[in-house]
């Protein structure tokens, strides 16, 4: 029996390198296997536009520190027949692709705030809603300077766009669509929330966080069919996120892990790496894990999920160090965020379903 096998397994081998031969030595062969590459990259995942539920999906999970495993901050909300994206870092385009979610019929995006790693990626989302079917302006939301923000990106890829609708033709990339439609969203004082949409059930407001000196700074409630998720933003513990977000179903809030990013800045400040100073002064800005565990228990939401994620978390032991002290305020409905993670939250349901897209 061991020699029969033997020479079975022999066989496998020898039938294993032939056809590698065929195909590494075959155009015809080599097109086929192409073929099926493309067949499998190409589909849409369109679950997440499955009518009677809310669908969001965490492209980005990171922040303005390098991290492999994570885009800047990023989020996709399908509801109504509605898509939101709420903020476009660098690299959020590249999961949304990856995860091969249906973008264009972008309805627009959501703004925060104006740091780099939120604004970032809007030319990637605008170039490729654009290709994917877009033809109107897209519609950015933001704060007083979001027309700024907007007017900066139109002006510098106006080349781009001008080299795009003359190669491929108006028909395809229509002239609209190559520009970017600010909208301003005024919350005037932190004790107001704004309606920033109201559309087929579809609620969006905004209110006002704390993340100076960047004044002001939103948080965003995503409302569909009795079901919600509330974005905080980047801000430090605030009040306003349980105020705004009670009976939340899902908060996505930014946490810093301060006793982390502590002995990176002793680290750096050993080798005289004036980088030390970033790692000093960026804890005063943004909750920690506990904090925003705190916040979630006073808004009764179901499920805390953390994101903007710093410092880099590249193992199971870093995890643990991050959620130090967590369990004694939260010990459940809590988790750390990743790029593709996936939840449905459905209309007359409590439940939270969680997919993993990568």
């Amino acid at each position: 029996m061991k020699r029969i096998w033997i020479f079975g397994a022999g066989g496998v081998v020898a039938l294993v390198l032939v056809a590698f031969g065929i195909v590494w030595f075959s155009p015809a062969a080599q097109d086929a296997v192409l073929r099926r590459v493309v067949a499998a990259n190409v589909g849409v995942n369109d679950a997440v536009l499955a009518p009677g539920a809310l669908h969001v999906v965490l492209c980005g999970t990171g922040s303005p520190m390098p991290d492999p495993e994570r885009a800047q901050s990023c989020a996709a909300v399908y509801a109504g027949g509605k898509l939101f994206m709420v903020d476009a870092g660098l690299g959020g385009w590249d999961r949304l692709a990856a995860f091969q979610l249906p973008v264009g019929g972008i309805t627009g995006v959501l703004i925060t705030h104006f740091h780099s790693d939120h604004i970032s990626g809007l030319p990637d989302i605008a170039l490729n809603t654009w290709a994917a079917g877009r033809r109107e302006a897209l519609a950015l939301y933001g704060p007083p300077g979001i027309e700024d923000v907007a007017a900066g990106f139109d002006l510098a890829y106006s080349h781009d766009d001008g080299y795009r609708i003359a190669h491929h033709g108006p028909d395809f990339f229509s002239e609209a669509g190559a520009q970017s439609r600010p909208i301003v969203v005024e919350v005037p004082d932190r004790d107001s929330a704004v309606t920033v949409f109201d559309e087929d059930g579809v609620k969006i407001t905004a209110f006002r966080v704390s993340h100076e000196p960047v004044d002001p700074a939103y948080g965003y409630r995503i409302d569909y069919q009795g079901r919600s998720v509330v974005f905080s933003g980047d801000t430090g513990k605030d009040a306003n996120i349980a105020r705004f977000g009670v009976g939340a179903d899902v908060i996505i809030h930014d946490a810093l892990a301060p006793h982390m990013v502590a002995l990176l800045e002793e680290g750096l400040a050993a080798r005289g790496d004036r980088r030390a100073k970033v790692m000093h002064d960026i804890p005063d800005y943004h909750a920690t894990p506990v904090e925003a565990a705190e916040v979630a228990n006073q808004a009764g939401a179901k499920l805390l999920v953390y994101s903007h994620i710093v410092p880099r978390l590249p193992n199971a032991l870093a995890h643990r160090v991050f959620l130090r002290g967590v369990s004694d305020v939260r010990p459940n409905g809590v988790m750390i965020g990743y790029d593709g993670l996936y939840l449905e939250l459905s209309a007359g349901s409590d439940r939270i379903v969680q997919r993993d897209l990568r």
